[in-house]
């Protein structure tokens, strides 16, 4: 699937101009450290252009994202470390809205597929253990 929803209101996002740390988790345990190069962002995939999905995705750390990262649901929820948090894109009324479907949400709870993180600060991502896809189909 991918592409983007005509349906939303984009907010604005900042991609970053130097490089920077993503430590993704999973229950607490380290699944992989990134330092993502901004000269280098991944021009294809799903998600918006810089997002925490397509920076994962890759980089080989998988997070599931059924509705093929346009923000029409909430599967690829993660949560952040509060001081990276604060150097991403401010979420959209209806990302909000996703994530109020999705369980476990934190304060710092945000889709994937629409966080853009500046390069100010590193990053922790937290990957719910629920949202991490195991079994992959050969579609």
């Amino acid at each position: 699937m991918g592409g983007e929803n005509p349906y939303i209101q984009q907010t604005d996002a900042v991609l970053p101009t130097s490089a920077f740390k993503i430590r993704f988790t999973s229950d607490g345990e380290e699944l992989k450290t990134v330092v993502v190069d901004p000269s280098a962002l991944p021009e294809r995939g799903d998600g918006r252009p810089g997002s925490l999905l397509r920076l994962a995705h890759a980089a080989g750390v998988e997070i599931d994202h059924a509705c093929g990262g346009v923000c029409a649901c909430s599967t690829c929820h993660v949560v952040l470390d509060q001081r990276g948090f604060d150097t991403t894109n401010e979420a959209s009324e209806e990302e909000e809205d996703m994530i109020d479907l999705a369980p476990g949400v934190k304060g710092t709870s945000r889709l994937a597929c629409q966080c853009v993180p500046d390069g100010t600060s590193d990053l922790v991502v937290e990957i719910p253990s629920w949202n991490r896809n195991a079994v992959q189909e050969g579609h």
